[in-house]
């Protein structure tokens, strides 16, 4: 017995120092399928979702503090690293998609407010100290090297927290929540349209590989279907009146800019992967980037059925229908990857 324990401290151990720092990226796409589902009306599975969610929430974390007490010097070095250390921002939006499932899935506005509590702390820490790290870096990396889709998950995070703002309930003056909502709503469109200007540049312009065109780049849609539910929600609380009325029709043209911007981006990036994988027979395997694949599905789904309703467009209504089924399957397919990469690490001799 006692060295089944000291097999699973190792295994602990290792999967700490070795941490991907956008893991919670699982997060992300485990919850947003959530709510697709239960949007869906597919409640049973949505459910099964939010446990499984937050089995994988409290198991990273566990990780997460580990890395922090045992490896704090690889942990500052990502959160230093222009590459990696915009993984980070995926806790914070994995804390706020968590809690928005608590919310929509659940009812249950008491746990789903402690979520906001801790997401827009890890929102104030980590948003700020990435910043001041990279800016202040003496030495920084050309912007082939230096940045890819992960940076938007500094768009993808501010708009998580505007999510679950506009959702829970507020003991204090309505107004006051919903235009704190609206002002991150607008800081997370800021980061998009700054961020997406350099990696449009940086694919269009530089040279791309089999081995920079990585996962992550999907989330050049994911920014912006996680604003198109942003928007949409805010659009939907407008109905209550009070100061977020007045910005209706600034919401209504931002929020189909983004959808429109969403839509436009999944064919190319389709395209691309096809190059990748069928052209230049790039092989598929479990990595943990592929999670940042499932996000955007997921979060587009949820995106255009909340603005079918905040347009009133029913014949939107069409395209979640369809994208349910590829997002399920996109879940299904890389939770197997992952499963069968954890049961290989678990017995190699060096676990």
């Amino acid at each position: 017995m006692s060295g089944l324990f000291r097999r699973l401290a190792n295994l602990v151990d290792h999967a700490a120092a070795e941490l991907f720092p956008g893991y919670f990226a699982v997060i992300m796409a485990t919850g947003a399928t959530s709510i697709a589902c239960h949007l869906m009306g597919l409640t049973l599975l949505s459910w099964g979702l939010l446990g499984a969610n937050l089995l994988a929430y409290m198991t990273l974390w566990l990780l997460t503090i580990t890395r922090l007490v045992r490896y704090p010097e690889r942990l500052a070095g990502d959160m230093t690293d222009h590459a990696r250390g915009p993984g980070f921002f995926t806790i914070v939006a994995g804390t706020c998609i968590l809690g928005t499932q608590f919310q929509i899935v659940a009812d249950h506005d008491a746990i789903a407010a402690e979520f906001w509590w801790v997401g827009l702390t890890l929102w104030s820490v980590i948003m700020y100290l990435f910043f001041i790290a990279v800016t202040t870096r003496s030495e920084k990396p050309n912007l082939g090297s230096g940045i890819n889709g992960a940076w938007l998950l500094a768009a993808v995070s501010t708009h998580s927290v505007s999510i679950l703002t506009a959702l829970l309930p507020w003991s204090g003056p309505a107004d006051v929540r919903l235009f704190f909502a609206l002002c991150m709503f607008l800081i997370g469109c800021m980061l998009y349209l700054a961020i997406i200007t350099l990696i449009f540049y940086r694919l269009t312009f530089l040279k791309v590989t089999v081995e920079s065109l990585t996962p992550p780049y999907w989330i050049n849609m994911g920014a912006v279907a996680i604003a198109t539910l942003a928007g949409s929600t805010l659009i939907l609380r407008a109905a209550e009146g009070g100061v977020i009325a007045d910005f209706k029709p600034f919401l209504l043209g931002f929020t189909v800019f983004f959808w429109a911007t969403a839509s436009w981006w999944f064919p190319l990036l389709v395209g691309l992967m096809l190059w990748r994988h069928l052209i230049r027979r790039h092989r598929i395997a479990y990595e943990p980037q592929l999670w940042s694949m499932v996000f955007p599905l997921a979060m587009y789904t949820t995106g255009t059925l909340r603005l079918s309703e905040a347009i009133e467009m029913p014949f939107l209504m069409r395209i979640p229908e369809l994208m349910i089924w590829l997002v399920l399957l996109a879940w299904g397919a890389t939770s197997a990857g992952m499963f069968r990469h954890f049961w290989r690490l678990a017995r190699s001799p060096q676990a």
